[in-house]
């Protein structure tokens, strides 16, 4: 009998040493997850990915650029996927199906504040800027063989204006809207850039509006094989629109640019990046960095106007903590 009892004795403190090793075990596991915040570590970010816009855009061959640089200077594995642009850029940020995102600084407000295109679906607060670009040029864009020459001409026309919601339709309604138009005037072509270009060259529509940084690779094409025109907006215009609409400045297309003859006045909004808020700010400070010390590297003419002494210009929503230690540091702040 007392050797049974010293057998259950021997047995019940072996026992209480494995609960003991198992609740230490456990104990540590619950400490390492008081600390995860539920975000991105840094060490999970293998590959990223930039959504652009069309191929016959300035975002795309941009983005190419872009991805490149981060790639080679974070050695995450970053690609430019071609897409509908801004507003849907936003939108696939904020659902996660991609990281990184080119967007219009119009755009990127109406999102942030939950306005205009976005007012059903409600404010995107899950995305922050890099850093803006470049100016986007709103180019009316037509042949000579339209006979189009004033906003006027539009009426009854066959105009391309871009996706419903995204950055490009926008800006073609408000530019309707100070010339006294609404899209009941026209006729109106939901057509991306290449779409439009190649429409333009066909005689299928008689104008396109399109958002995009100077040359744009559709209407060089364009150029290419039909002479161009660019519907002037009036400095009279251009003053309405930007008292009503600040986020918009007063732009040129210069002489020479696909072949014009003399400076077409127009007006602008703002090219920026943005990404998603968790991720990591080392992982974002890096990819602020592989883009703005690298942008001597960068061929599109659009190149020379992106710096890290503008970067923080424009930007209208919270800029990402990462990127703004880059800034300040860049920028001796």
């Amino acid at each position: 009998m007392k050797k049974r009892f010293r057998f259950l004795a021997i047995l019940s403190i072996l026992a209480l040493f494995v609960m003991a090793a198992c609740g230490e075990g456990g104990g540590d596991s619950a400490e390492g997850n008081s600390g995860d915040d539920g975000g991105k570590k840094e060490s999970d970010i293998k590959f990223l990915s930039i959504l652009t816009g069309g191929t016959q855009g300035t975002y795309y061959p941009l983005g190419g650029s872009f991805a490149e640089f981060i790639t080679d200077e974070t050695g995450i594995k970053t690609t430019a996927e071609s897409s509908q642009a801004s507003a849907a850029n936003m939108t696939a940020l904020q659902d996660g199906t991609a990281e990184i995102a080119f967007v219009q600084t119009d755009i990127a407000y109406y999102a942030n504040k939950g306005e205009l295109m976005f007012e059903k679906d409600g404010a995107i607060d899950s995305v922050s800027a890099i850093g803006s670009l470049y100016p986007e040029t709103i180019q009316l864009v037509t042949t000579d063989k339209s006979g189009i020459k004033t906003f006027d001409d539009l009426k009854g026309k066959k105009v391309s204006v871009g996706a419903p919601g995204s950055g490009t339709y926008a800006n073609a309604e408000q530019l309707l809207e100070i010339h006294g138009l609404t899209m009941d005037d026209i006729k109106a072509q939901n057509l991306d850039f290449g779409e439009s270009q190649e429409s333009l060259q066909s005689g299928q529509i008689d104008a396109a509006f399109i958002t995009s940084g100077t040359p744009t690779g559709a209407v060089e094409a364009l150029n290419a094989v039909a002479k161009v025109n660019i519907v002037p907006v009036e400095e009279d215009k251009a003053d309405e629109l930007i008292e009503k609409y600040p986020y918009y400045a007063k732009d040129t297309i210069e002489a020479g640019t696909y072949g014009l003859e003399q400076d077409v006045p127009t007006v602008s909004v703002g090219a920026m990046l943005v990404i998603q808020n968790d991720i990591p700010d080392d992982v974002v400070y890096d990819i602020t960095k592989a883009i703005y010390e690298n942008t001597d590297k960068i061929t599109h003419a659009k190149g020379a106007l992106i710096s890290k002494e503008k970067g923080l210009e424009g930007i209208g929503i919270p800029v990402h903590e990462g990127a703004q230690r880059y800034f300040d540091e860049a920028n001796g702040k």
